[in-house]
């Protein structure tokens, strides 16, 4: 059994913070019963699970959206060494883009070490807390209690936050959609014993001038570079990255960004970096103005653009294809294929098609516009396996999927 300490506040009613039996209530907890009506609101909880005989806290944050009659993403955000939940849900704020886009924000508390302070265990000391296996617990209770889609589960923090989230994708890939790092990184053993068991999407954001988790790297973090490098290895993404330019809309902040995207990896994923050039070891965008903070970006923002484009299965676009139900009727044939397949759909229906291939894991492999009705498409380029063809009328905007088999 678990006990919530909880404020709801709404215009009809405020109930001041108390410990409920989570189980008892027949509404859903967030919910005032007001008249004939229900009244929901948004809501910041403060709740335990024990772990490992240890009360591990946290704070969730239930956008005003949530019903519980449909699934959403969960966003786990994760303060940085020696400060807490609080402080990081203020700090690195992801509420009023919860709000907008209807997820769940959980803000887990890290335990103390023998130094004092608030950490999340990456290898670094003698710490001998079991975080991932803290995280991996925290996700089944708040499944149990919310309608949680569990394909769309993703990690973010600052500092060791940061390094605790690139440990989620190591170890739990098979839950973590996707990561974002906010001037985090791997710990050396982390990085020598990283195993994700599928293509985990990756952002990066860190400064030039990070002092705390340094850009070149040392004892407790990997340089940056060569964590990049890993993902896009692991992922199995263009080596050579697509870089532009973010404007430098506050000149007063005395840095700039790049933005470096390596694209088309398996699944559909991407990994990319977010290069503060003099940033310091900061959130950007951040309401609280430290030295070194850019305000080109606000790292919230970006985070939540780059995490919500991919669910367990990869790119979410991408994963869509498994979903065959055909606007038209397209044939391929033969099917099974060897060099070439020949496409046809009805020329009333559609006149020309841009045709997309992809692999199983959602890579795309050919791409050609302005096809014809029964063209034949060269696939001896590929090797043989199972593979998605998509195609797109452009002018109509109508698109239908089938499989294929390459002998």
């Amino acid at each position: 059994m678990r006990t919530f300490s909880y404020s709801i506040y709404s215009d009809a009613l405020l109930i001041f913070p108390q410990t409920i039996n989570m189980k008892s209530l027949v509404l859903p907890f967030f919910c005032i019963l007001f008249s004939i009506s229900v009244v929901c609101s948004q809501q910041t909880i403060n709740a335990s699970i024990m772990h490992d005989g240890i009360e591990r806290d946290y704070i969730l944050y239930v956008p005003a959206s949530y019903t519980g009659n449909s699934e959403v993403p969960l966003l786990m955000n994760f303060h940085g060494y020696t400060s807490n939940a609080t402080q990081q849900m203020i700090y690195g704020d992801f509420r009023p883009i919860a709000e907008r886009e209807g997820f769940i924000v959980v803000h887990p508390e890290g335990t103390v070490d023998q130094a004092g302070n608030t950490h999340w265990n990456v290898g670094w000391g003698s710490s001998m807390i079991d975080d991932v296996g803290f995280v991996n617990a925290l996700i089944d209770a708040l499944i149990e209690d919310y309608k949680i889609n569990e394909e769309r589960i993703y990690s973010t923090g600052m500092s060791n936050g940061g390094f605790i989230s690139y440990e989620l994708a190591c170890q739990l890939s098979h839950r973590i959609a996707a990561i974002a790092s906010v001037t985090g990184s791997m710990s050396p053993l982390g990085f020598q014993n990283c195993n994700p068991q599928r293509p985990v999407p990756v952002l990066q954001i860190h400064g030039t001038n990070d002092n705390t988790v340094l850009y070149t790297g040392s004892a407790i973090g990997v340089a940056i570079e060569d964590v990049i490098t890993y993902w896009v290895n692991h992922n199995n993404c263009d080596m050579n990255a697509v870089i532009t330019d973010i404007d430098d809309i506050d000149m007063t902040d005395q840095s700039t960004v790049q933005h470096f995207v390596y694209a088309n990896g398996d699944m559909g994923v991407s990994t990319e970096l977010f290069l503060v050039e003099n940033g310091g070891h900061t959130w950007p965008g951040a309401i609280f103005s430290f030295p070194g903070t850019n305000y080109d970006i606000d790292a919230s923002e970006e985070a939540w653009t780059f995490l919500s484009r991919y669910d367990i299965n990869g790119e979410i676009q991408l994963s869509e294809l498994n979903n065959l139900s055909p606007i038209f009727d397209i044939t391929v044939s033969p099917n099974p294929a060897s060099d070439h397949i020949r496409v046809c759909w009805e020329k009333e229906q559609e006149n020309t098609m841009d045709i997309k291939v992809y692999d199983a894991n959602g890579k795309l492999m050919i791409s050609k516009v302005n096809i014809s009705s029964c063209d034949r498409i060269d696939v001896s380029g590929i090797s043989s396996g199972l593979y998605f063809i998509n195609m797109l009328n452009a002018s109509s905007g109508r698109s239908s999927t089938r499989r294929f088999i390459r002998l």
